[in-house]
């Protein structure tokens, strides 16, 4: 199981209906303002989109604050992780972390360095209970840039949810912008931080070496429809992604999407209230289940936690004889078969899930 999210194998396939702890997408839903406005893609169905999507380039000026020309439109978030790392012949990949870097630098025959994520013990105030952490390496992250064209990480990171220090970062920024190499920021998950504080959007326009992902995929629910974005200052670099691009790869139903979610504050607002909420409860009641060694803090809206006793393959045969899919996470560089990733959903399938753990713990001392 490369990704999360396959609800097909044990379940849709087999009429069983299962409960997805492996899939990390907001629990909301899909936007109201989308479904209502849908109808616009339906009438679009009989002629090709704009070719340069004036209307969606608009409205993604207008939600991160940068000119039209920096953005480039992706279908979802990986074809841009593709596209860029294609315009690369080494990189330096920061560990653990979203598998398709890994898979999209080998296949473009890119030479990949690693930087290993580095544990320590966090005191978070907002959580008010003490995590560990897998934080990055900025020492080792810019002695190895040396030896490479630029760097990808995550912002939030996936599996582990933690976000870069921007002040342990600038000067790495600054080696970047001063030595021509390029900074790959995959900010997918960084609406559940709740901050826009943490992205490094803003930033875009004062340093060319930055590049960053963003998609509509898991804040706005809709990973079926494929959208996703790259911005950069980086004139060069989005013409080279560019030529490497189909045209029309965006359909008219992410088009919609994308002019009206993008809009939507009430949806939002609610989201980041849902996950400000249910984070801290939901990683403190994984403290508490026996057979979980480490709880690592999380800035996204999912889990990775450490298991003892009990095999990440164990534990996940165990949950989906009870209806639940978790994501094992030992095909993430780093990581091995004592790790698991759980999404945070809404309050009710969250406290099920603790449910069903904690009805495992005697199996799982009983082995």
């Amino acid at each position: 199981m490369i990704h999360g999210g396959d609800v097909y194998t044990n379940g849709i396939l087999k009429g069983r209906e299962l409960t997805d702890f492996s899939s990390n997408i907001n629990p909301l839903g899909v936007p109201k303002s989308f479904i209502e406005n849908i109808g616009e893609a339906v009438d679009a169905l009989t002629r090709y989109p704009d070719i340069q999507y004036r209307n969606v380039l608009k409205n993604l000026g207008e939600y991160i604050g940068c000119p039209q020309e920096y953005f480039v439109l992706g279908n979802g978030a990986a074809e841009i992780i593709d596209l860029v790392i294609a315009c690369h012949k080494s990189l330096l990949i920061v560990v653990p972390s979203f598998v398709e870097y890994e898979i999209d630098a080998k296949k473009w025959n890119c030479s990949i360095e690693y930087s290993y994520l580095k544990e320590n013990i966090s005191e978070d105030a907002t959580l008010k209970h003490e995590h560990c952490e897998l934080s990055y390496n900025y020492k080792d992250i810019l002695n190895k840039l040396l030896n490479v064209e630029g760097v990808i990480l995550g912002n939030p990171n996936n599996p582990n949810g933690n976000i870069i220090d921007k002040s342990e970062f600038q000067k790495i920024l600054e080696y970047c912008e001063s030595n021509n190499k390029v900074i790959i920021i995959d900010e997918a998950f960084i609406e559940f931080t709740g901050d826009k504080q943490h992205s490094f959007e803003s930033l875009v326009k004062y340093y060319k070496c930055l590049f960053i992902i963003r998609a509509l995929t898991k804040f706005f629910a809709v990973p079926g429809i494929r959208f996703g974005y790259g911005i950069s200052s980086n004139a060069c670099l989005l013409k080279k992604i560019r030529e490497k691009q189909n045209p029309w790869n965006i359909n008219c139903f992410a088009e919609v999407a994308a002019r009206y979610v993008l809009k939507d504050e009430l949806y939002i607002e609610k989201s980041k209230t849902w996950i400000r909420k249910e984070r801290p409860i939901f990683l403190k009641n994984l403290n508490n289940i026996s057979f979980i060694e480490k709880v690592f803090l999380t800035y996204g809206n999912y889990v990775l936690c450490k298991l003892s006793g009990i095999t990440s393959e164990r534990l996940y045969k165990l949950c989906l004889d009870k209806g639940f899919v978790i994501r094992k996470a030992d095909n993430f560089r780093g990581l091995d078969k004592q790790y698991v990733r759980f999404a945070i959903k809404d309050k009710d399938r969250n406290e099920k899930l603790i449910g069903c753990l904690k009805n495992l713990e005697p199996r799982v001392k009983t082995g």
